[in-house]
């Protein structure tokens, strides 16, 4: 009988491989996708304090202008903005562009970038509004 156990080869992880740009990127977009889920709930949360009176959500626009509510919406505009680049990404990539290697890292550098300055933008714009 074949001693099966001993003589396969290991599987190569993230122990093993230098993280890239497009590996990370790739990650990012799994748990900014998982992170949305999160946000939706806020959102979801914001308006049915909207429907249910003003006291409620008088008590919610309060939890949400804390430092701990505004950190949270930070994070979940940064989630939407990078979770939307890389959707645009993985578009490119179903129509057929974007393979090469050095422009798929660039993509990748782009992303990251790109969702960081939108997220900036997002909330300057909110705060010059406000």
């Amino acid at each position: 009988m074949a001693n099966l156990t001993n003589n396969r080869p290991l599987s190569p992880h993230l122990q093993i491989y230098k993280p890239i740009p497009t590996m990370v990127m790739s990650i990012l977009h799994r748990i900014t996708g998982a992170a949305l889920y999160f946000g939706t709930i806020l959102v979801a949360w914001w308006l049915i304090a909207a429907s249910t009176g003003a006291a409620y959500f008088d008590w919610v626009s309060w939890f949400m202008g804390t430092i701990i509510g505004r950190l949270v919406l930070l994070g979940y505009t940064w989630a939407l903005l990078h979770h939307m680049l890389g959707g645009l990404r993985h578009l490119m990539w179903d129509v057929g562009y974007g393979f090469d290697k050095h422009f798929s890292t660039k993509l990748a550098k782009i992303n990251i970038i790109g969702s960081l300055v939108l997220t900036v933008l997002v909330w300057a714009i909110a705060y010059a509004v406000r």
